[in-house]
């Protein structure tokens, strides 16, 4: 919510979080309009770039985004040996697009996005993210992805979830139903990669999520990755895979994390350095 008591500053409240919230201090609106699923804002931070929020909740900024986006797509993509067709459910934001287009090995990405206002806004004002809509090998579709799972089976070879907290539209995204329809789209060695909220908050969640996962995976990992502008600093990934040999990915994702930690620093180096 923008903070009607301190002029100028963006305050993240949830219930997902009670009894805290992040502030930012932001210089413009950029957008704030209502789409069919939910409250849009786009706003110029001070610090941050460009921001992202739904529904009062802070989904993405310009300076932090790689964070998130390296970790979801490359520990899925490196994990399974040939990752040709890859399906993405949610990131209207365009991010994890972004970063599956870099594998060369990639023929064809699906992206299901149920809102395409976010889409549009996020050309607009996040372009850095937003920039592969349009790619060759990319279909964009604008709408259910449970619908979208419902008629393709046996099909990809990576899904990632990338979807917002689980409530409003994406509460659907963190329910046993929806990994049953993930597991019957993938191919028999494929592997799923999912938004997993944070453990300091969301034990209760993570701890059913994992419960379920292991009655339809041989193979269930959780990797976390820290970026400033998430609740506690701490986002977690779910990962399913389908065959017994991807135990290989738990070190894989040690690996990665540790890469990423050095992509962190190198990109908050570079920040400070271009000031």
């Amino acid at each position: 919510m923008v903070d009607a008591h301190t002029p100028g500053w963006f305050t993240e409240l949830s219930p997902l979080w009670p009894g805290q919230g992040l502030s930012l201090k932001y210089e413009e609106v950029l957008e704030d309009v209502r789409s069919d699923f939910q409250h849009v804002q786009i706003l110029k931070t001070a610090e941050y770039g460009n921001m992202l929020v739904l529904d009062g909740v802070i989904q993405v900024t310009e300076r932090d985004e790689h964070s998130y986006q390296e970790m979801m797509v490359h520990v899925p993509m490196m994990s399974h040996p040939n990752p040709e067709n890859v399906l993405i459910i949610g990131g209207g934001d365009g991010g994890v697009l972004r970063e599956v287009l870099k594998h060369s090995c990639v023929k064809n990405v699906t992206q299901c996005e149920i809102d395409g206002t976010v889409i549009e806004l996020c050309k607009k004002h996040l372009p850095g993210l937003a920039k592969s809509f349009d790619h060759p090998k990319a279909n964009v579709i604008v709408g259910d992805g449970f619908k979208y799972m419902r008629e393709h089976e046996n099909e990809f070879d990576v899904v990632i979830t990338d979807s917002s907290d689980p409530i409003g539209p994406a509460s659907t995204l963190f329910e046993k139903e929806y990994y049953q329809l993930v597991k019957r789209a993938l191919k028999p060695d494929g592997l799923l990669c999912a938004q997993g909220e944070c453990i300091w908050l969301h034990l209760d969640l993570i701890q059913s999520m994992q419960a379920f996962c292991r009655t339809l995976f041989p193979v269930v990992s959780y990797g976390y990755l820290t970026i400033p502008t998430y609740p506690r600093s701490v986002m977690l990934r779910n990962m399913g895979f389908l065959q017994q040999q991807s135990l290989t990915a738990v070190t894989l994702v040690a690996k990665l994390a540790l890469l990423s930690a050095a992509r962190t620093a190198i990109h908050a180096l570079k920040s400070l350095y271009e000031r």
